[in-house]
């Protein structure tokens, strides 16, 4: 255990957070997203039995967000016809509001397919047990600045 450090974050999650490079993205995966597919060019980190909110709430924490692109969050947009509840984009938009002085105008919806196209550019795939449909969220990193 480290002092500080959100206790959901393993050794091989804090390890590849840590290796990440400016522009590197990381996926959080629902429970529904092939995540051993799209991430079979990167890393996959299983973290079976816990949800997308709570990862990204901690994460978020301690990764930065791209300052140098507009939109360093990507959600997987709702396939037109599917009225799946997608109600976990308005907790995503309250943490992201709470981390990232930009607020909500960090986030940009990519249609299905493209989505899957920049998750298998990733640098890791974390696979959650979350229920909740289109609940994906790629995070882009930035750089930690000087105060």
């Amino acid at each position: 255990m480290l002092k500080g450090i959100s206790p959901l974050f393993s050794p091989q999650l804090l390890k590849v957070l840590c290796e990440m490079g400016h522009s590197d993205t990381i996926v959080i995966a629902d429970g529904n997203f092939p995540a051993e597919t799209m991430g079979k060019d990167g890393i996959v980190i299983r973290m079976d039995g816990h949800g997308v909110p709570e990862l990204l709430e901690a994460i978020l924490q301690v990764f930065p967000l791209d300052q140098y692109v507009e939109k360093p969050v990507s959600l997987m947009e709702r396939v037109p016809g599917d009225n799946a509840d997608v109600s976990i984009w308005k907790t995503y938009e309250e943490m992201i509001s709470k981390a990232e002085k930009r607020g909500t105008d960090v986030i940009q919806k990519l249609e299905r397919f493209a989505f899957y196209e920049e998750a298998k550019k990733a640098y890791a795939v974390i696979a959650t047990s979350e229920t909740s449909q289109y609940a994906n969220v790629i995070l882009q990193k930035g750089c930690v600045l000087p105060e």
